[in-house]
C-alpha cells in the first residue's frame, strides 16, 4: 500500500529464504541427488518465475488488489482450458455451466474496475485515457499469468507421475533455480530496499528490536508466505489438483473479504455479485454439495440426545 511497485524485493525474499531453507534441510547443502531430473526442473521454474514477476507487475498498471484476487481465481477456467486443449479432457455439462458462472464473475468485478478506472474525477481527459490504457495492460498481464499457471499446474502433475511426488524437492528447485534471473531486477529491489530503510522505525513486540517498519513487514510477509506455499507444495501430493485450486481459491476469497474490510477499498454490490459467482461456480466445479449430501443425510440420521 505505502510502495505498490514493491513486489519484485517481496518475491525475491520468499525466494531467498525458501531457497537457502530448502538447501539446508532438503539438499543437505548440495550432496542430494534430485529424484526427478533437473532439466524438468529448468522448465518448471522458467514458467513459476514468469508467472510470479508478471503477477507482480500488474500492480503497477492500476490494478488493485481485490481485482488481482478475483482475476487469479479464475485459475479453474485457465485449468480447465488447457486440459480439454492439452490432456483432451472432457467434462460434464455442469463443469461447463460452474466455469461460465466464475467467468461470468470474473468479467462483472473486472467491468465494474474499469468503470471506476475511467471515471475518475481526478484526472484530465487525456490523463485518464493513459490509465485506462496501462489498466487495460494489466488485465493481459494477469491473463497472461493466468495461462501459464495453469500450464505449470499441468506439466506438475504430468512429472509427479512420470517420477513420484517430492513435494519438499519440488518447493526448493522452484524457489533456488529462480534467483539468478532476480539480477535481471536488481536496480528495482535495490531501489525498493533503500526505500524500506528511510521507513518510519518500529519496535517489533516481544523481542524489543527496533527496525524500519517496511522490513518488519516484509519479514513477516516472507515467514507467512514459507507457511503458505510449503502447506500447498504438501497439499499437491495428498490431494487431486482439483482439491488444491478449490482450497487455494477458497483461501483468496478469505483474503479479498480481509482486505476489502480491513483497507477499506472500493468494493460496490456488483462486485459483490460478481465475487459470488466466482465462488459458487468454483463450489460447483468441485462437486462440493455430492460430497456433502451423504454427510448431512447421516447427520441427520444421528439419534437424538435424552
Amino acid at each position: 500500500r505505502q510502495f505498490p511497485g514493491c513486489g519484485n524485493i517481496v518475491t525475491f525474499s520468499q525466494f531467498l529464504f525458501i531457497a537457502v531453507e530448502g538447501f539446508i534441510f532438503e539438499a543437505n547443502f548440495g550432496r542430494k541427488k534430485p529424484a526427478i531430473p533437473i532439466r524438468y526442473y529448468f522448465i518448471m521454474v522458467a514458467m513459476f518465475f514468469t508467472v510470479s514477476v508478471v503477477n507482480n507487475y500488474a500492480l503497477n498498471l492500476n490494478i488493485a488488489m481485490p481485482l488481482h484476487m478475483i482475476f487469479r481465481s479464475g485459475s479453474l477456467i485457465a485449468s480447465m482450458a488447457l486440459g480439454v486443449i492439452i490432456l483432451k479432457k472432457r467434462y460434464s455439462v455442469s463443469k461447463y455451466t460452474s466455469i461460465a458462472l466464475v467467468s461470468l464473475g470474473i468479467f462483472t468485478c473486472t467491468f465494474m474496475s474499469a468503470k471506476q478506472v475511467a471515471s475518475d474525477s481526478s484526472l484530465t481527459e487525456e490523463d485518464g485515457l493513459q490509465v485506462f490504457l496501462w489498466w487495460l495492460l494489466g488485465i493481459a498481464a494477469l491473463t497472461f499469468a493466468l495461462l501459464m499457471s495453469a500450464r505449470m499446474g499441468i506439466f506438475q502433475e504430468m512429472l509427479y507421475k512420470q517420477f513420484g511426488k517430492h513435494s519438499k524437492e519440488a518447493l526448493f528447485y522452484n524457489h533456488a533455480l529462480p534467483l539468478p534471473g532476480f539480477l535481471l531486477l536488481a536496480p528495482n529491489i535495490y531501489h525498493h530496499a533503500l526505500l524500506f530503510s528511510q521507513s518510519e522505525p518500529f519496535q517489533v513486540p516481544v523481542i524489543g528490536l527496533t527496525m524500519p517498519i517496511m522490513w518488519f513487514y516484509l519479514l513477516m510477509n516472507v515467514i507467512t508466505q514459507y507457511v503458505c506455499i510449503r502447506g500447498v507444495f504438501i497439499l499437491t501430493t495428498e490431494c487431486t489438483s482439483l482439491t488444491v485450486t478449490l482450497v487455494v481459491t477458497l483461501r483468496k476469497f478469505v483474503s479479498l473479504i480481509f482486505s476489502i474490510l480491513y483497507f477499506r477499498n472500493p468494493f460496490t454490490a456488483w462486485h459483490w455479485l460478481g465475487t459470488a459467482f466466482v465462488f459458487v461456480g468454483t463450489l460447483m466445479y468441485t462437486e462440493v454439495w455430492n460430497s456433502l449430501g451423504p454427510f448431512l443425510a447421516r447427520w441427520r440420521k444421528r439419534p437424538k440426545e435424552e
